[in-house]
């Protein structure tokens, strides 16, 4: 037996090499190890640290039900080598494993990031056999253990954060204890099989259509936390569940039982998963998003645009809806610019004169809707001293769109030997050259003819599994495809480094670490209602960094100040998105659009590095107040938003000034007939605010005093 400690960036890691070869992973937590949390009915049986399942293979042990227990051979797989080396990140580990019968290897990948507690882990299958095997599933990360600190039973110290999304109600978390989830407390001494899986996942294209791909486990008996997101645009599933007395958590990308994911290896072929970002801290949630911040910072495309953080105005969300014309649009760009807006976007309609859903896919601008062509639009915006953006659906075509009977069968997903149509569009594949040479032409033309620095590409359709055309399964097609757009868009960046290119899928269908490694800005949400927004705009950057986010302000044509003042507030700590009919508003709302907008490039160069807090923890549509903080240094950014609360008083918690001498301020509206009474509470690190009127918002600075 052999044990390997591994200490990393507050993270611990216990690997052990049975004298049988296997390799276990016994660890992985900021908290020390210990060896007496192990205990387990069979001894160290269930911490795997690969789990795989090849077709045909028996299934070992007493696995009850479809979770990934004692997969074959993955329970079987012996110690070949192990290299541990540095790069540019941090430290990289690399496990591999090797399962005689059936010449498979894997190669299990943990990567580190200096200066933040967590770490990419992946794996790769190479088939070194003489015969192909099929392929059902591969873990990326498989962690047992992870209820195993602290002596209470995990019904009573574990609570699991899980986040929903869903069109217009995005980063809408929950959280549960075991039993609310229908699993028995797990424990050596009171042995059972149990079936029952905490399975949360998502099978197609929209990868967030109904969970965030991430999670969050929390002992509160040891005030520590587990936290992970999976990366991929695509099908994804991780499991929370049972084996031998301990819990366990496995991630990974599609697998056959819950996304029709299989693959034939050949001899001498390897495949690789998903990866995915598996981290632990002492703490709670605001210090587990503050390290998963700092991540997603380090692994994301560097680029300009998050660090300038330009205003962007676009034309959609409760403005012209998808009607544009030159007429309309001329003045709205004056306005537009004299608010202070950078970039300005046209959104969707402007190639086809009437109605357009079901014909996009040609990408050429409309006569009727552009009299002296876009390009005089373009132009006018530069000219306004803003960039011009358009929006864009690159990865379908409307099935009406004449190109469709120029093309094909191959530019499309097929299943069952048809087109897969959604919503009267058909989804373009990206791994046919042919689609990749419309598609960069596309963007050739926007960019190099039509003077566009911006473009908003959305999707709005989800054609499900996949699809069958060279693949060895649905799910293979969808793998593969996904990979091929995300390489296309590397080759786009690549050729066009400048151009700010939106991840919008309905508003926030697609917020994932495969598309968001790669796009600086992402839209959060298509949500029409400004206070609901306001629980969006809170929670966002538990799935995001605070300047990736783009949150609609849209203040409505018949509102008053304080529905103005609302929604502004609503984008400041984020990217503000904004729209509304800003040429039908009084002066008095007009200034206050211009002073949010000013008020924020005050504070931009901050929020790149801030890191979000939840004073009154994550909001929900329902609570009478929501609040987010951003902090940097001695200085923190705090949104706080009153909706239907009786009461017009509450204390918020600063805690990390808890004890500190602290300056603080209304920074918008900062105009006397707009400021609200509040007060800082040194001894318990909090401040209360006095906001007379419902539905309010107010955004307050708090500064650390410096001592002499």
């Amino acid at each position: 037996m052999k044990r390997i400690e591994i200490s990393e960036n507050q993270l611990n890691l216990v690997l052990e090499i049975t004298d049988d070869q296997e390799v276990k992973l016994l660890h992985f937590s900021a908290l020390p190890f210990e060896e007496k949390n192990l205990v387990s009915r069979t001894g160290l049986q269930p911490f795997t640290l690969v789990e795989m399942i090849a077709t045909g293979l028996n299934k070992a042990g007493r696995q009850h039900g479809s979770n990934y227990v004692r997969t074959a051979p993955g329970c079987r797989m012996k110690f070949a080598e192990m290299k541990d080396e540095r790069n540019g990140y941090g430290r990289k580990i690399e496990i591999v494993t090797f399962d005689e019968e059936t010449g498979l290897e894997v190669h299990s990948h943990m990567q580190f990031y200096d200066g933040t507690a967590i770490v990419r882990a992946w794996s790769q299958v190479v088939n070194k056999g003489g015969r192909s095997w099929g392929i059902e599933y591969l873990s990326s990360f498989a962690l047992t253990g992870i209820t195993k600190e602290g002596m209470s039973k995990a019904d009573k110290k574990m609570k699991l954060y899980i986040p929903r999304n869903g069109w217009q109600k995005e980063f809408h978390w929950n959280e549960f204890t075991f039993d609310e989830l229908g699993m028995a407390c797990a424990q050596p001494d009171d042995y059972h099989r149990s079936s029952v899986t905490i399975g949360i996942g998502n099978t197609g294209s929209w990868s967030t259509k109904e969970y965030l791909p991430m999670g969050y486990l929390r002992n509160e008996e040891t005030n520590s936390g587990l936290y992970w997101q999976i990366e991929h645009n695509g099908s994804w599933y991780w499991e929370i569940s049972d084996e031998d007395g301990q819990y366990y958590l496995k991630l990974s990308g599609p697998a056959e039982m819950q996304n029709h994911w299989w693959i034939r290896l050949e001899p001498g072929e390897s495949f690789t998963t998903v990866t995915a970002a598996v981290g632990s801290v002492i703490g709670g949630f605001d210090e587990a998003m503050g390290e998963m911040t700092k991540y997603r910072r380090r692994i994301r495309r560097d680029n300009p645009d998050n660090r300038k953080l330009p205003v962007i105005f676009n034309d959609y969300m409760n403005c012209l809806f998808g009607d544009p014309t030159t007429e309309k649009e001329l003045p709205m760009i004056k306005k537009a610019s004299e608010i202070g807006c950078e970039y300005y976007c046209v959104d969707c309609g402007w190639y086809s004169p009437g109605y357009w859903w079901d014909n996009v896919g040609e990408w050429e601008p409309s006569r009727e809707r552009f009299p002296g062509g876009i390009k005089e639009v373009t132009d006018y915006i530069r000219s306004c001293g803003m960039i011009p953006g358009l929006w864009l659906e690159i990865e379908v075509m409307g099935i009406n769109c004449p190109k469709v009977q120029e093309t094909e069968d191959d530019w499309y997903f097929m299943r069952h030997g048809e087109k897969v149509a959604y919503r009267s569009r058909y989804q373009l594949d990206f791994r046919n050259p042919k689609v990749r040479e419309h598609a960069t032409a596309v963007i050739a033309r926007m960019v190099e003819e039509y003077g566009v620095g911006y473009i908003k590409m959305d999707y709005n359709i989800e054609p499900g599994a996949g699809t069958e055309r060279d693949a060895d399964s649905f799910g293979d097609g969808l793998l593969q495809h996904n990979r091929a757009y995300l390489s296309w868009l590397d080759e786009i960046f690549a050729k066009y480094p400048d151009l700010v290119i939106e991840n919008c899928s309905s508003g926030g269908m697609r917020i994932d670490y495969a598309m968001l490694s790669r796009h600086s800005i992402q839209s959060t949400s298509d949500q029409e209602d400004y206070v609901k927004y306001a629980t969006i705009a809170a929670n966002a950057p538990s799935g995001l960094t605070p300047e990736q986010a783009a949150v609609w302000s849209y203040p409505m044509t018949k509102g008053d100040e304080e529905e103005t003042i609302f929604n502004m507030v609503n984008g400041i700590l984020l990217r503000i998105h904004q729209s509304g009919h800003i040429l039908n508003m009084s002066h008095s709302r007009m200034a206050l659009i211009r002073e949010g907008i000013e008020c924020y490039k005050t504070i931009r160069g901050d929020l790149q590095e801030a890191l979000p807090f939840w004073p009154l923890g994550l909001s929900h549509y329902m609570d009478p107040w929501s609040a987010l903080g951003l902090k940097t240094g001695g200085k923190a950014y705090v949104a706080v938003w009153r909706r239907s609360s009786d009461c017009c008083a509450e204390k918020i918690p600063v805690r990390h000034l808890k004890g500190k001498k602290v300056r603080l301020a209304q920074l918008y509206p900062a105009a006397p007939q707009y400021q609200v009474q509040c007060r800082w509470n040194q001894e318990d690190g909090s401040f209360t605010v006095d906001m007379p009127e419902v539905y309010s918002a107010r955004l307050f600075q708090l500064e650390e005093e410096v001592q002499a």
